[in-house]
């Protein structure tokens, strides 16, 4: 039998109105409650009867990018890529900022359950494998940037092990051998793949690990900076470093700028992302390039032949990486 608006309200231990509401992108929710609905939505695989058989049609020509934060230039790009592309296929792009709050995204998420978007591009979500498995069952999203270990749906990103291995080989191959590393606790995909590509380039190189050359923290610029001093308080100081982020390797640089160290000849730094800031840098800050606008237009015209289609192609697709080397590192 068919899930009922009355199923969802009895899953999630709400009123049918409560329901409705969430539905149809009411603010007059809270956002417990609304959490809960959209929880319960995705457990039973709800469908609200005014999608019905144009579930698989498009109807707005809208589809809506959901990021962490507007003042990363790295979305910035991705959302203008998303934007050529969407324009071509006559369809348009509406923006919606999280905060890295899941209580926003389920809110958010709601234009796409309530048809105001025909899909959803998520830079990076709170949802978790099983969660976003359930709702590609019924809606189209799409991972763009940063995917998700275990979903299966369409995801559009860089292979983060394999550009942070050729990040940590070029510094090798400049004649570095204590290389540390400025990584995250971050459970993200993409963090961890960095980190690992870091280690392969050490180990293919016969180069010994060393836990000491490791910092761990979050992504918040000032870590870059806490990582710098604890390497330089070092009997042995690493002569580069390779940071998951630009805005850490930026953060580093200016400490180091800060305790006399010159960048680029005593000690070497690679960030990854090429945001903006780092062609500004003195010194310019050599970096992973990822190729956002690329990304994005791959992403919205893969999606949008998953709104088309009957057939939803889930496919995990890579972009080429580019490093692009400047003053940090010597060159």
């Amino acid at each position: 039998m068919s899930v009922t608006i009355k199923d969802v309200a009895r899953e999630a231990g709400v009123s049918v109105a409560t329901v409705s509401r969430v539905l149809n992108g009411s603010t007059n929710v809270s956002e417990d409650s609304s959490a809960r609905v959209n929880e319960a939505i995705s457990r039973l695989n709800y469908s609200p009867n005014f999608l019905g058989r144009s579930l698989r049609r498009c109807e707005t020509n809208v589809i809506l990018c959901i990021m962490p934060t507007s003042e990363h230039s790295l979305y910035s790009r991705i959302v203008s890529g998303m934007q050529r592309r969407a324009d071509e296929l006559g369809f348009d792009i509406v923006t919606a900022v999280s905060s890295g709050t899941s209580a926003a995204e389920a809110r958010q998420m709601n234009m796409l359950f309530n048809k105001t978007v025909d899909g959803v591009v998520l830079l990076s979500t709170q949802f978790e494998a099983e969660e976003l498995n359930r709702l590609a069952k019924n809606y189209d999203i799409a991972l763009c940037c940063e995917g998700v270990t275990g979903a299966d749906l369409l995801t559009v990103a860089v292979d983060d092990e394999s550009a942070a291995f050729d990040a940590v080989t070029t510094l090798i191959n400049k004649g570095h051998k204590d290389i540390a590393l400025i990584g995250t606790n971050s459970e993200s995909t993409s963090s961890h793949a960095r980190e690992d590509g870091y280690k392969l380039a050490l180990e293919m190189a016969g180069i010994p690990y060393r836990e000491e050359y490791i910092y761990r923290d979050t992504y918040d610029y000032h870590c870059g900076g806490d990582a710098l001093e604890q390497f330089m308080s070092l009997k042995e100081r690493p002569t580069a470093i390779f940071a998951v982020s630009d805005l850490l390797a930026i953060s580093a640089i200016h400490k180091a700028s800060e305790m006399g160290i010159k960048v680029g000849s005593e000690l070497a730094v690679m960030g990854f992302d090429n945001i903006f800031m780092c062609e500004m840098m003195v010194p310019t800050v050599s970096t992973v390039e990822q190729p956002c606008g690329k990304m994005g237009e791959l992403v919205v015209e893969k999606l949008i032949n998953n709104i088309r289609s009957e057939n939803k192609d889930n496919g995990y697709y890579t972009v080429e990486h580019k490093l692009i080397l400047r003053s940090s590192t010597g060159d």
